[in-house]
């Protein structure tokens, strides 16, 4: 179980409105990357956590199935929740770092309330006028940054289903971008659609296979 010991210190500083911050889809061939913050309402963190709270991990290390369910949850309990992403053109343009770095901007962007802090999975973003804090793999320590991975993956899950229709030929209801052996086969037969990222090298003899 992931416990909010960071949030319940912070809240006991005086910080009222604290984000979780994380980004999905970084190393995939194909589509955006994408973002979510999450802001609980401080009393979330000082009463007995929900008997879904118990739940809550990594995104990655849970089935699609979970994440859902944890999902609604999480929205249900939320005071705020911001979206951002940025597109397989802007990740070619300005590589897939400055591009993670725009979807996480454009997801606090997206939010009503204004955080007294962010907490970030990885590094601070640059360029914003956010007091926040870095927290190298937040997504498995800190439960608002792994709630945050959850509803980023969700979505981006979901527009990777939805894309499946349009280009049934990459399945990428099943590989949700990522480079599978499947995937490499339908980029050789087929070549790359509008939306895989052209500075990837999306060949198999030249690219480390990666799934999530």
């Amino acid at each position: 179980m992931m416990g909010v010991e960071t949030e319940k210190n912070l809240v006991s500083e005086g910080y009222k409105l604290i984000a979780g911050l994380d980004e999905v889809g970084r190393g995939c061939l194909l589509g955006p990357v994408v973002a979510a913050v999450v802001v609980f309402p401080p009393a979330f963190y000082m009463k007995k956590m929900p008997f879904w709270s118990k739940e809550i991990a990594d995104s990655k290390l849970l089935s699609p199935t979970k994440r859902k369910w944890l999902g609604a949850f999480i929205l249900s309990e939320a005071a705020d929740f911001g979206l951002g992403y940025a597109t397989s053109e802007e990740i070619d343009r300005m590589n897939i770092y400055w591009a993670s770095q725009l979807a996480m901007k454009r997801a606090v962007e997206d939010l009503i309330l204004r955080p007294d802090i962010i907490l970030v999975d990885g590094y601070e973003i640059k360029d914003i006028n956010y007091f926040q804090r870095g927290i190298p793999q937040g997504d498995r320590r800190v439960f608002c940054i792994a709630a945050a991975s959850i509803l980023a993956k969700v979505f981006r899950d979901e527009l990777m289903c939805a894309l499946d229709q349009i280009f049934p030929e990459y399945a990428l209801e099943k590989n949700k971008g990522y480079g599978t052996e499947e995937h490499y086969q339908a980029l050789e037969k087929y070549g790359p659609c509008l939306l895989h990222r052209r500075t990837f090298r999306l060949h198999r003899d030249r690219w480390l296979i990666e799934t999530e």
